[in-house]
This record gives structure tokens, C-alpha cells and sequence, in this order.
């Protein structure tokens, strides 16, 4: 049996099935205005629904059974004069908050086709939280990723691996041949030294002082600087006078003008001195990772006073 109804008003509660329904509190004290019924429900343009194999997998390539869920909604399309549109654009907008439990229906509790947009809110510290998973991969990203603010966190796997593989070999910049060009490549390689050091160089012409770059007072241990000369055009007898946090003082044999090429290394002092050697299995046994440990805050590695 069939009825229509131009317009229907439930002031109380609607059911289609049998069957007692506790959400809505059925009796004496029932919520006036809920509905409960029983069987699938469409929203929208049913033709649209795709069906699934009849009594197997809703997920099925065969679309010929019942459909894959109890609610479904299609984006619908209606041309009633008094609709705002006829082509709504959405198939389903909530003002709320939203929860959803899965279960063993399907490995998924909420699959979306199509791209996503997210805008948290001051509610929470995340705006995406993410955790579980049967594996230890809470979360998996097939394609590229781009970020544009930073990332903190670990490493392991192919990125922990890379990052073994370059601490223990030379750290080189490799680069197309500056003159031979393409088909050529050019490739050098960073000094290594047991300290973490800094240099200043230049060529000093009828001076007898190198002046140091102002922030070094506060960048290095004046105590590691170290200095080499090299004359240019003839013997001069150049040697180092002194020393300090703003100027390295020359004097030459009988007060020859000096000219000379001048390479100046210190070690810094705004973090620890490298703990060169140490116990451990690979690089994040490291004892000092940050450079800060008040443990390890000795005096630099290299002194020359």
C-alpha cells in the first residue's frame, strides 16, 4: 500500500519499522521531533546511488545488489521555483561537531574521494591529530609533501638511513662544470676538522693590523685563534705580535711595508666544543645534541695560549 501527502507535520516522533528504539525514548518521555527507521535511507537523487553485488560486498565492482550503506545522500537537484538554486552545490553542510565510530563493516571508518580542506580552531594545540593504525605508521602519505612552516620529529626508515649514509661519508656539494659546462660536473668536499670552527681571510697591504669582524668578541674563544701568513712579492720576516678579540698585530723586519695573504680560524663559543670521540652504537648516541649540555661545556678544543 502506497499514500502521498502534499505536506506532512510530525509533532511527535516518526517511525517506519517495528521494533522498540531506545535513542529516541519511545513511552511517557519520548523527544518529540526524532524519527527512527529501520531500513536504508535515500537523501537526494537515488538513481545516483551506486549499488553493490547482490548480498556480498558493497564495495564490489558489481553494482546490481543493495546499496553500500544505511543513509545515503546524493548532491540533488531540484527546479521548484520557490529552491534558492536549482544545482545545490553541497550534498551535506553541518553546523557542529561531528563524530563518527567505526566498526568491522569495512577497513575504513571514513573514506573521502575528492580534495579536502582543514581549518582548526583555538579548541584544541592541533588541528589535525592523527594516532592507531595496525602498524606503527600512524599515518601514510602516498605522493609528495609539502609544508610551508616547519617540521619536528624524529626519523627512521629510508630518511634515517640517508642520514647514517652522510654522516659517515664526506659532505660534498656536487654542481654542473662552471667552465666545461654541460655533460661535466664539478664536486668538492667540506674540510673536516675536531672542533667547530670559523675562519676569516683576506690580504693585508701596508698595515700591520688584521682587524677581526666585530662579532667575533662574541662568537668565538679568543684563546683558539690561530693565524697564517703568506708574504706576496717578497721575504718581509713577518711574524705575529699579539692578539686580542678586535685585531691580530704584525711586525716586519725593519718595519718593511707588509703585504700579505691572511687566513684566520677560531673555534666557537656559542655552543659546546665537539665531543670528538664518545661511546655508542651510531649517531644519535651522541651525548651532547644540542650543543648545550652544561656537562660538556669545557674549554675549546683547540687553545693556543
Amino acid at each position: 500500500m502506497a499514500m502521498g501527502f502534499d505536506d506532512l507535520i510530525v509533532g511527535g516522533q516518526l517511525r517506519v519499522g517495528t521494533g522498540y528504539c531506545a535513542p529516541i525514548k519511545e513511552g511517557d518521555f519520548k523527544i518529540n521531533g526524532s524519527a527512527h527507521m529501520e531500513g536504508p535511507v535515500v537523501v537526494g537523487l537515488g538513481k545516483e546511488i551506486k549499488l553493490g553485488a547482490v548480498g556480498g560486498d558493497p564495495d564490489s565492482e558489481d553494482k546490481t545488489g543493495a546499496g553500500p550503506a544505511n543513509l545515503r545522500v546524493t548532491r540533488g537537484r531540484n527546479n521548484d521555483k520557490d529552491c534558492f538554486t536549482g544545482a545545490i552545490k553541497r550534498t551535506l553542510q553541518t553546523e557542529g561537531n561531528v563524530r563518527v565510530n567505526g566498526d568491522d563493516g569495512t577497513p575504513w571508518a571514513f573514506n573521502l574521494n575528492g580534495n579536502q580542506e582543514i581549518q582548526g580552531n583555538d579548541q584544541t594545540a592541533n588541528g589535525l591529530y592523527v594516532t592507531g593504525g595496525s602498524s606503527v605508521n600512524s599515518c601514510y602519505i602516498e605522493g609528495d609533501l609539502y609544508v610551508t612552516g616547519d617540521i619536528d620529529g624524529g626519523n627512521k626508515g629510508r630518511l634515517a638511513s640517508r642520514f647514517a649514509v652522510a654522516d659517515s661519508k664526506p659532505k660534498p656539494f656536487d654542481m654542473q662544470h662552471p667552465t666545461k659546462g654541460e655533460g661535466n660536473r664539478l664536486r668538492y668536499a667540506c674540510i673536516e676538522g675536531p672542533e667547530v670552527g670559523v675562519y676569516f681571510r683576506g690580504r693585508l697591504r701596508r698595515g700591520k693590523e688584521i682587524f677581526l669582524p666585530n662579532y667575533w668578541k662574541g662568537l668565538v674563544h679568543i684563546q683558539s685563534i690561530t693565524v697564517q701568513l703568506q708574504p706576496i712579492g717578497a721575504h718581509q720576516d713577518i711574524i705575529i705580535k699579539r692578539w686580542d678579540d678586535q685585531k691580530i698585530y704584525l711586525q716586519s723586519n725593519g718595519g718593511m711595508p707588509i703585504d700579505c695573504f691572511y687566513h684566520v680560524y677560531a673555534e666557537r663559543k656559542d655552543c659546546n666544543p665537539l665531543v670528538v670521540e664518545y661511546q655508542g652504537d651510531g649517531w644519535e648516541d651522541y651525548p651532547d645534541k644540542d650543543y648545550k649540555d652544561p656537562n660538556f661545556s669545557g674549554p675549546p678544543n683547540i687553545i693556543t695560549v
